[in-house]
C-alpha cells in the first residue's frame, strides 16, 4: 500500500510538472528611457471613448489623442441608457457637448482630473467615416465640439470626416473594404488616390513630422502580465502587449503611444490583428516610439459581453476620472514603462 501511494504521489508530481511546463507566465512589463512629456493615446470606438477619457483626465501629462469613431468625454454620465445617444443613434438627439464640458469642469474643480487649461497645449485628431453606422457622425461632431469648448485651439484640432469609411481603423491596404462595419473593424480606404494611413496621420498630427514608417520590423513584440496593473474586476485581460523598437532596447530616449482597441477587438476576439495590422508598429520602428496595447476581454463579471472599454460605468461611477479602475491601470502601465 505504501508503495502504491509513493508511486501515485510521484505520478502526480510528474503530471503537475508537465502541466506547469506547458504554461509560461507572461513577462513583466519592461522599462526604458522614456521622455514622459511625449506620451499620447488613440483608440477606436470604445477605445476612442477611453482615449478621450485619458486625454481629459490626465491632460497635464498626455500630449495628444487620436479619436477614431468616439464620442465626447463622460457622455453617458455613468448610465448605459444614454449609450445610444452617445453613439449618435438617436435621430435629432445628438450628445450635448456643453453638458460634458460642465461635468469635466466639476471633476477638475474636485481634483478628480487634471485642470482643463492643459488642453490648450494638446493636439487632438478626430476621425468619423461617412459610412459609419455604429458611432454615427453626430456623436463624433460632439466630440470635436467638446474639445473646442474645453479650450483646444483650432490649429491643434484635426477633424477628418469626409472619407467614405465604416466603423474601423483605417489602413492603406489591410482589412475590409472601406465602407464595411464589420469585424475585424480594420479597413482599407483611399484618399486622393492613395491608401489612407490613419496611424501615421494621427501620430504626425500629435508629434509633428516623423521619419518614414518602416517597411519591415526589427523590434520585438512583448506579451506582458497585465494582472500586475489590473485586477480581474476591471474586466481587463490577463495579458497585454508592447511593441519595442530596437532603438528603445538600445537605450535611446523614447516616446510612448497607447493604442486602444475597440469592442470585440482584443486578442481574445481577434488574436493579434489590432496589435499587428493597424500600422502603429511600422511608424514606431523608425521614430523611437514604444506602443502599448492594453487589453480588455469579454466578461460576465463585470458584465461586458462585447469586450468594450468602460465609457458608461460598468466598473463604477468614477470610471472617467483618475480613480477609475481602467484609467488607473493604463496610467500605471505608462508610469512603469519609464521606471528605468
Amino acid at each position: 500500500m505504501n508503495t502504491l501511494r509513493s508511486l501515485a504521489a510521484a505520478a502526480a508530481l510528474l503530471l503537475g510538472g508537465l502541466l506547469c511546463a506547458g504554461v509560461q507566465a507572461a513577462d513583466k512589463l519592461p522599462s526604458f528611457k522614456v521622455d514622459a512629456t511625449q506620451t499620447s493615446v488613440s483608440g477606436l470606438s470604445s477605445g476612442a471613448f477611453m482615449a478621450v477619457q485619458l486625454q481629459v483626465a490626465y491632460s497635464a501629462s498626455i500630449k495628444g489623442a487620436g479619436v477614431v469613431a468616439g464620442g465626447p468625454y463622460y457622455c453617458a454620465a455613468g448610465n448605459m441608457m444614454y449609450a445610444s445617444i452617445c453613439m449618435g443613434q438617436v435621430t435629432f438627439l445628438p450628445p450635448n457637448p456643453a453638458l460634458m464640458v460642465s461635468a469635466a469642469k466639476r471633476f477638475a474643480a474636485a481634483r478628480q482630473i487634471d485642470a482643463l487649461s492643459n488642453l490648450r497645449k494638446r493636439r487632438i485628431y478626430v476621425f468619423s467615416g461617412t459610412q459609419d453606422s455604429v458611432v454615427r457622425q453626430p456623436a463624433v461632431d460632439a466630440t470635436v465640439a467638446f474639445f473646442q469648448q474645453a479650450g483646444v485651439p483650432a490649429a491643434n484640432l484635426a477633424y477628418v470626416n469626409k472619407v467614405p469609411a465604416g466603423h474601423a481603423v483605417i489602413t492603406p491596404s489591410y482589412g475590409n473594404d472601406c465602407p464595411a462595419n464589420a469585424s475585424p473593424y480594420i479597413s482599407h480606404c483611399e484618399v486622393d488616390g492613395q491608401g489612407y494611413d490613419q496611424s501615421g496621420a494621427l501620430l504626425v498630427h500629435i508629434y509633428g513630422p516623423l521619419q518614414p514608417k518602416a517597411t519591415s520590423l526589427s523590434g520585438r513584440l512583448v506579451t506582458f502580465d497585465q494582472r500586475a496593473f489590473a485586477a480581474p474586476i476591471t474586466g481587463m485581460a490577463d495579458e497585454a502587449f508592447l511593441y519595442v523598437p530596437k532603438s528603445c532596447d538600445a537605450g535611446e530616449t523614447c516616446k510612448v503611444h497607447v493604442a486602444i482597441h475597440g469592442c470585440m477587438q482584443s486578442a481574445q476576439s481577434l488574436g493579434k490583428d489590432f496589435v499587428a495590422d493597424t500600422g502603429y508598429n511600422e511608424w514606431a520602428e523608425n521614430n523611437r516610439l514604444l506602443v502599448l496595447y492594453p487589453q480588455v476581454d469579454k466578461s460576465q463579471l463585470p458584465f461586458n459581453p462585447q469586450g468594450c472599454w468602460d465609457w458608461f460605468g460598468y466598473t463604477g461611477g468614477n470610471y472617467a476620472t483618475q480613480s477609475g479602475l481602467q484609467m488607473m491601470a493604463i496610467k500605471s502601465m505608462i508610469t512603469a514603462l519609464s521606471k528605468k
